[in-house]
């Protein structure tokens, strides 16, 4: 099942998505709190705006350095235990929304990844009851500025700058993560081209590891780590960030001050 948050001029609504892409059955409610329940009222995709599918309630928690590919490209080791961050959710946008640089940040990177959405709100989760707390999965991009990343010494600003942290198309509540193909491309040139099943710390792994520190919360957003092939974007390119069974989030990047 895909869920998806979109517009079509009034308040956010949310909606079932056919497996073409193209047609969206209305739901009432947010899907995370009430049951699935269809209004009547349909839409074409192309004549909506979809929106970021889930504005994390709380937090989004990041892993660093969960691909062996990326930790080498970077110069580090493969942590022993997973390495997490906070990444604000105003630093959350959705397909089609601008990523915005700074101008105090000179060095922007693109970093595809699987994300996962929280169902229920849990702590101390178990390993094998990990996917039992998850209510989808849905395409990421951790943007990051290098040069704030090295100077501050810490990772929040540079990685939790408002429109940082696309989100979407639309959640697969339905997925095997076991072996996806997770890409990027900018202005239409392939840049990562990787895979889960070399994801250091898997899925239920991450879940249990973070919710032994915080709670988490429905509509909370883990997400999972990056494949090699990271690079620099710059204000005119556009990134586009594709994993397999779930879809394509594309976002342009411009300059604070460009006319958006």
């Amino acid at each position: 099942m895909r869920i998806c948050r979109f517009t079509d001029g009034d308040d956010p609504r949310f909606g079932l998505v056919d497996g073409a892409g193209e047609r969206i059955a209305e739901i009432s409610g947010d899907p995370l709190y009430t049951k699935i329940d269809l209004t009547g009222q349909t839409f074409d995709v192309a004549d909506v705006r979809l929106l970021a599918p889930v504005i994390p309630r709380s937090k989004v928690v990041a892993i660093g350095r969960n691909y062996a590919d990326h930790a080498r490209e970077m110069g580090s080791e493969l942590p022993a235990e997973p390495m997490m961050f906070f990444i604000p959710n105003t630093s959350v946008c959705g397909p089609g929304d601008p990523v915005v640089i700074p101008p105090f940040a000179t060095e922007i990177s693109y970093e595809a990844e699987l994300a996962v959405v929280i169902g229920r709100m849990c702590k101390d989760v178990a390993t094998e009851d990990a996917r039992s707390v998850v209510f989808g999965y849905t395409c990421a991009n951790d943007v990051t500025a290098r040069d704030l990343q090295r100077t501050d010494g810490q990772w929040a600003r540079a990685k939790g700058m408002d429109t940082f942290t696309p989100l979407g198309p639309w959640i697969e509540t339905d997925l095997d993560t076991d072996d996806l193909a997770v890409r990027s491309t900018v202005d239409g040139d392939l840049r990562q081209d990787g895979t889960t099943a070399d994801l250091h710390f898997g899925i239920p792994e991450l879940i249990a590891h973070a919710s032994a520190a915080f709670t988490l919360l429905p509509g909370d957003v883990i997400l999972t780590g990056t494949p090699a092939g990271v690079g620099p974007i710059t204000a005119g390119q556009r990134c586009e960030v594709e994993i397999e069974g779930i879809g394509a989030l594309a976002n342009p990047f411009v300059a604070a001050d460009d006319d958006l």
